[in-house]
């Protein structure tokens, strides 16, 4: 455990793709997509502007769309039955994060941070008035209960989940959420649960929500994001799941930071949702996952376990080097072998080398394989 009071600018992730520009490589570092959006988003966002959806629509949402998300989230396999109160539309998964934060907080409050985790997190805690605390996963990336409940102390306030996870690709189950509760159920401990990339879990496995859990229920900021799962994560609009108590302390302090998000493309993903076929999208999505996967076995890199979820996959370069800090050798792949990753250290508040790079599979289909048959000839 390890506590920190400060946070470290987190250069990286523009950092690999601005060197991927530069040296003409194939950018797999970031996970923006390089494909273009449905055309039907075009034609509904096209639609907004000729009904007039240019003034703040309520601090809730769109009534349209928050009655979408409601129909969405009942229609799916792990149905999540809501009301409207604990439903709002923000404008994307950072903000939802830091305000639920703020909901909570009080100066000293102490929030475990799970690792390797984006790089917002700690920073958000912060400034809160927060102090991040860093439980670091287990080698083979799974939680080790043990060592989670020697982080929580009396003055842990809230723990941030992300399912799927970034940069793992692993996913919580039922029993994790389970064996969280046991934890956190004798103390007054919130959960933030980032499940952005809630419609990429892969092989038959369902998403299940930390909102599906009966007791977390009442505890969770559940945060999803439209950016994720359509690839509009310029039109900033998200939405989050919280109890009626919890929606109203969150309303509280948003009213003051945004009030309301996009409103014609609240408008345009309320008419999506409509047609949206989120099983449509996971295959397209584990299709790439797959044709990386098979690829990367031909070469040297090491993807030990394939992403349960997200769009990313983690890969261990020790077999081409066990001298290069995986910095160096993010670089390295980037300038000298044309391809552009991220340095899985870039995900831990304090970390300086890990043995593992992370790759999107977010891309065309012809770029990844263009990547990886570059790999293959030239590891």
């Amino acid at each position: 455990m390890e506590k920190v009071y400060g946070f470290t600018h987190y250069s990286f992730f523009t950092e690999m793709s601005e060197l991927a520009a530069k040296h003409n490589s194939f950018d797999l570092s970031l996970g923006l997509p390089d494909f273009d959006i449905d055309n039907r988003l075009k034609i509904f966002l096209q639609e907004a502007t000729e009904h007039n959806c240019h003034h703040y629509e309520p601090l809730a949402g769109n009534p349209l769309l928050i009655k979408n998300i409601i129909t969405f989230n009942t229609a799916r396999t792990n149905s999540i039955k809501l009301k409207e109160n604990e439903v709002t539309v923000i404008p994307c998964a950072t903000f939802a994060l830091y305000t639920a934060l703020k909901s909570i907080l009080n100066q000293g409050d102490e929030v475990i941070i799970i690792q390797p985790s984006y790089y917002t997190y700690g920073p958000s805690v912060v400034l809160n008035n927060g102090i991040p605390v860093y439980y670091d996963l287990d080698h083979d990336f799974t939680i080790n209960w043990e060592k989670l409940q020697k982080c929580i102390s009396e003055k842990t306030k809230a723990i941030i989940v992300n399912s799927p996870q970034n940069p793992t690709g692993t996913i919580w189950k039922q029993s994790d959420w389970n064996h969280l509760y046991e934890l956190i159920k004798h103390q007054e401990i919130y959960l933030i649960s980032e499940e952005i990339y809630d419609t990429y879990c892969y092989d038959g496995i369902e998403h299940y929500s930390s909102f599906l859990h009966p007791e977390l229920k009442n505890r969770t900021f559940c945060i999803f994001s439209f950016g994720k799962m359509f690839h509009t994560s310029g039109w900033k609009v998200s939405y989050l799941l919280a109890s009626e108590d919890l929606t109203a302390k969150f309303r509280c302090h948003q009213q003051y930071i945004s009030y309301s998000a996009n409103a014609p493309a609240q408008y345009a993903l309320a008419r999506y949702l409509e047609v949206f076929d989120s099983s449509e999208n996971r295959r397209a999505m584990q299709n790439k996952r797959d044709i990386f996967n098979d690829m990367i076995a031909l070469t040297p890199l090491e993807a030990t376990k394939k992403a349960e979820g997200s769009v990313f996959q983690i890969v261990n370069f020790r077999n081409i080097s066990k001298t290069m800090t995986d910095v160096e050798f993010s670089k390295w792949l980037t300038v000298e072998k044309k391809t552009a990753c991220l340095p899985l250290s870039a995900f831990y508040n304090s970390r300086q080398n890990s043995d593992y790079v992370r790759f999107s599979f977010a891309k065309k289909d012809e770029v990844i394989i263009q990547a990886l048959e570059h790999l293959q000839k030239n590891l």
